[in-house]
């Protein structure tokens, strides 16, 4: 949860995070000594459609290329994996879509625009 608020991710209860969690499918954690310094998850239905999700990088980390290996150690999972069918998407906030694209993501726009909202 400190790494989440730290990077600039919104907020969740700690009820709707480990419910959250329950639904991991893969999960890259970044450690230097006892901080946790960077994370990623990949989430789905373990068939068709996943999603990468929780992409963090603690600021004081950035810059050291951490946001590359999580994607490379996801993306490894995925391709590995995976079946060859499945779609995987993310939400891609600006510039860490420079780094998504390394990976091969593309937007989907104009065909298709991600769309978003909270429960309540």
């Amino acid at each position: 949860m400190q790494l989440r608020a730290a990077a600039g991710l919104s907020p969740f209860s700690e009820e709707a995070a480990a419910k959250g969690l329950a639904g991991t499918i893969f999960a890259i954690v970044l450690e230097q000594g006892d901080r946790v310094v960077g994370m990623g998850r990949l989430i789905g239905d373990g068939g068709c459609f996943f999603q990468i999700v929780d992409i963090a990088v603690n600021p004081s980390d950035q810059g050291l290329g951490l946001g590359k290996t999580i994607m490379r150690e996801l993306m490894e999972f995925v391709t590995t994996q995976l079946p060859a069918s499945a779609y995987v998407s993310l939400i891609a906030d600006v510039p860490a879509n420079q780094l998504y694209k390394k990976f091969g993501f593309v937007e989907t726009a104009p065909r298709s625009l991600g769309m978003a909202r909270r429960a309540r």
